[in-house]
């Protein structure tokens, strides 16, 4: 049996629910899905699709390099937006933080996120 371990920085924002930011598994880390709270005020950040998934990519490399690892350790990448009208957007933002070769990824449209955000995405790494 394997053992897990958490994964905790100020970096990010704290857990809004009863998960950890992330957990360690071996050498695979599972990164919570993140919203673009801003870590010291837990608000979200002003401005539209670009301004909060660059908030919640830098939330993810946080917690990422909390775990002794780096987004260019994902292996996959899962997005949630409230438009996928956003998808072109998210996509600009996400080439600033990753490198290829890229990670696997599914985008999907949701009803609503937490907190009214409009994009919330979630990562796996193997480090």
């Amino acid at each position: 049996m394997s053992k897990k371990e958490t994964i905790a920085t100020n970096e990010a924002p704290a857990a809004i629910g009863p998960y950890s930011q992330a957990v360690k598994a071996g050498n695979t880390v599972y990164l919570s899905g993140q919203i673009p709270l801003i870590p010291e005020t837990m608000l979200l950040v002003e401005g539209g699709i670009t301004q909060q998934t660059m908030q919640v990519f830098t939330n993810l490399k946080a917690v990422a390099n909390a775990a002794g690892g780096s987004l260019n350790d994902a292996v996959k990448v899962n997005i949630s937006l409230t438009d996928l009208g956003d998808f072109g957007e998210v996509n600009a933002v996400m080439e600033q933080f990753f490198v290829e070769p890229y990670p696997a990824r599914a985008c999907v449209q949701v009803a609503a996120l937490p907190k009214g955000a409009a994009v919330e995405i979630e990562a796996i790494l193997s480090i």
